[in-house]
């Protein structure tokens, strides 16, 4: 009888779709699930996840995963979204809603804790946070002690949620700088501690002590003897295997709804015109900053793609594997005023174009890729700020597009630009972040699988 396979379980928790996988010692998924769960509403009927049936999907997933004699578990480990806050008492269960970071914020609230504290834009650049509302999470805990004070009194701990689904197994009360250092509010980045405020407020005492991103923990749950860590924010996660792999300085521009650039090597100090432009620092796993700047170009790409197809009867499947032709970049660029690919904006130059000029669909849709590759050019200079970077490697939905992939390689002509192919970057992370706890091989150089894109002399953008 064979020898089951040593693995490690993550949990990789989104928005939307909650997956567990099982990764072997060389990094390959051997186990996949997946759920979605239908969300809840808080007093107020706002709609948030529903924390009693992540609990228990955490709990019943592991069961059946123990029981599968094929694999052994090693270890666990959880990525998943940030700038949402469990609110724990005295016995370790849950005495609030996961309050959704989509929820409209109080404005005078918010305005009254800037005013206490040095006013919007000092407050914002020292904590590396734009004013969002909700999503900088710290900010929902000050919500609580203000307009709820009998439940703030009830709180032991607020645990960010990838350190909540932790505590689920081992018990252990933790947080982590990769939770913290995601556009909360919480964190001083000058004086790498806990904002004044945080101390101000009195909210220190409710969160718990800060471990290291690689800590193991025993495991309390029932099963083999197992070992588990104490979660990333997923973003964080998602770059550890480039850093893992690559030692040179590069930039990674993570594809999906939203574009984000991150350059682990930048670690300047924010200005005020970067946070205008949607820039913030992320604290990676190591601790150290990362200064990332954001597009909402993903859904753009979207929502124009259906303006396409309506207006030439296309089916919109059809722009998903479209081929890269050059000449027609030539013409559009002859023909039509384009944007300065320097310039910063928040949205393209393509909704207010006219269909009708374009020949036909194709040519429409190289000049949306045009458009939107001249915006993400803006948003990555703001942090690239450094001559060393030689590399920039593009992961998620743009990676595929090979018209995206060939105009930023051009865009870039003194970089080597890559397409990364890679299985749950995030989840990868995850795992790699506890490798030395669990897996007795050398981290697996192949996690990664790179396209090249030359840039073409011919065309210069």
């Amino acid at each position: 009888m064979m020898s089951p396979t040593p693995v490690i379980a993550v949990f990789d928790v989104g928005k939307t779709n909650k997956k567990l996988f099982l990764f072997d010692q060389d990094y390959r998924i051997v186990y996949e699930k997946s759920a979605r769960f239908t969300e809840t509403v808080d007093e107020d009927g706002f709609a948030c996840e529903n924390l009693q049936s992540l609990r228990l999907s955490v709990f019943d997933s592991l069961s059946e995963i123990f029981r599968l004699k094929e694999f052994a578990v090693k270890a666990v480990n959880f990525s998943a979204y940030g700038a949402s806050l469990v609110y724990l008492d005295e016995t370790g269960q849950a005495i609030a809603p996961l309050y959704n970071y989509l929820k409209p914020y109080p404005e005078e609230l918010s305005h009254e804790l800037y005013a206490n504290y040095g006013g919007e834009l000092p407050f914002s650049t020292q904590t590396a946070s734009p004013v969002l509302g909700s999503l900088n999470s710290g900010l929902q805990l000050y919500r609580i002690k203000h307009r709820q004070p009998a439940l703030y009194q009830r709180i032991q701990y607020a645990l960010h949620l990838p350190q909540y689904l932790s505590f689920l197994l081992s018990g252990l009360y933790y947080s982590d700088l990769t939770s913290i250092g995601c556009h909360t509010a919480l964190w001083d980045f000058g004086n790498n501690r806990y904002h004044d405020w945080v101390n101000g407020e009195g909210l220190a005492v409710k969160l718990a002590p800060i471990a290291e991103a690689d800590k193991a923990l025993p495991a309390l749950f029932p099963g083999n003897n197992y070992k588990v860590g104490i979660g990333l924010h997923d973003s964080s996660a998602a770059l550890i295997p480039y850093l893992v792999n690559f030692h040179e300085p590069f930039i990674l521009i993570s594809t999906g709804t939203w574009c984000i650039s991150l350059n682990p090597f930048n670690q300047s100090a924010l200005t005020a015109d970067e946070l205008d432009k949607d820039c913030l620092f992320y604290i990676g796993y190591q601790g150290k900053h990362v200064k990332a700047s954001r597009l909402f170009s993903g859904l753009e790409h979207e929502q124009q793609v259906k303006r396409i197809a309506a207006h030439f009867n296309q089916d919109a499947i059809k722009f998903r594997n479209m081929f890269f032709n050059p000449a027609v970049i030539l013409k559009l660029k002859k023909q039509f005023p384009q944007m300065q690919k320097d310039v910063f904006a928040k949205a393209s130059l393509f909704a207010t174009r006219d269909l009708a000029a374009f020949e036909d669909d194709i040519e429409a849709y190289h000049q949306l890729m045009l458009d939107l590759v001249c915006l993400q050019v803006g948003s990555t200079g703001i942090i690239l700020n450094d001559a060393s970077v030689k590399r920039i490697f593009v992961d998620g939905g743009f990676s595929k597009n090979s018209i995206y992939m060939n105009l930023l390689a051009a865009a870039f002509p003194n970089m080597e630009t890559f397409a990364a192919s890679m299985a749950q970057a995030s989840a990868v992370g995850a795992a790699l972040s506890i490798h030395q706890e669990w897996n007795v091989k050398p981290i697996a150089t192949d996690i990664i699988g790179l396209k090249y894109y030359a840039a073409s002399g011919a065309l210069v953008l």
